[in-house]
């Protein structure tokens, strides 16, 4: 086993020690997929996105998601105040700017608030790349990537040189990127995009392993982290789409199965080093390695 897949199997048994509280402000549409996702991988789930107690709630919890997935005036307040909390006590948030470069409030929105430095950005290549160039990126067919992941290579080594964060790019590949390291992940199944709540709830658990890694004991990067979410993801839908066999093929199965498997990853970590393949670049070097 490569030192990056013992890495994500460790971090992974540690997030289940450390049980982080992740404040969701999030899609109207996957509060309860997304929870439920994140008490699968052993975290605590905070729905919390109300504008009076937004900052409040993010200055105690392990880890903060901002998802504009479908946005209301009050959750746009709410956002603002929750990163306003997040910032001042140092609690690590994620950025999922769903359809950026899409409507005009929400794009502008997400340029805005990465400002403000996240730790890590989740999206698809789309909403990448209009995220880090206003004068090009155009996002995606509504929330989905008109854009192949290698090609927001540039534009996410933009965002982070100017933020600092983490980003992540969501498709076949997952490519996460940090300054001076690069990884593409190859996990998953075709399936997960049939089935609502997948990605958001991507979200959720990288602002979870985030926590774990800031409050925890063990020396984990938040690349790391970010890498280890995308794992146990991936990991789980590979798993799923296993279990699946005969007429029990469609997309409401696969989204029971999908939650029982991360369950069952969280709760043996050793399965995703069957599951998923990291290749590693550092960029410094341009030194290569494949676990």
């Amino acid at each position: 086993m490569s030192d990056t897949l013992t890495t994500i199997v460790h971090t992974v048994h540690d997030l289940r020690q450390h049980a982080p509280l992740v404040q969701c402000i999030t899609n109207q549409v996957v509060p309860q997929i997304t929870a439920n996702a994140l008490l699968a991988a052993g975290a605590s789930p905070a729905m919390v996105d109300t504008p009076e107690e937004a900052a409040d709630f993010a200055a105690i919890a392990s880890g903060l998601l901002v998802n504009t997935g479908s946005p209301t005036a009050a959750q746009y307040s709410a956002m603002r105040e929750a990163v306003r909390g997040a910032t001042a006590a140092r609690t690590p948030w994620v950025l999922d700017p769903v359809a950026c470069g899409g409507p005009a409030a929400r794009t502008e929105f997400s340029r805005d608030i990465v400002a403000h430095r996240p730790a890590a950005v989740r999206a698809n290549a789309s909403e990448v790349i209009a995220l880090a160039d206003s004068a090009q990126g155009r996002g995606g067919r509504g929330v989905d990537s008109t854009d192949e992941v290698d090609a927001a290579l540039q534009a996410a080594q933009s965002l982070t040189e100017r933020t600092g964060s983490v980003v992540a790019v969501s498709g076949p590949q997952d490519l996460v990127v940090s300054v001076g390291r690069v990884s593409w992940l190859a996990s998953g199944d075709p399936m997960m995009q049939r089935v609502i709540g997948t990605g958001c709830s991507l979200g959720a658990l990288t602002a979870a392993y985030l926590g774990a890694a800031r409050t925890g004991s063990e020396n984990v990067t938040d690349h790391d982290a970010v890498l280890t979410a995308h794992a146990h993801v991936g990991a789980a839908g590979t798993l799923a789409a296993k279990d699946l066999v005969g007429n029990r093929r469609g997309p409401g199965s696969f989204a029971v199965a999908w939650l029982d498997a991360l369950a069952t990853v969280a709760e043996d970590p050793s399965v995703i080093a069957e599951l998923v393949s990291v290749t590693e670049t550092v960029t410094e070097t341009d030194e290569e390695t494949a676990g």
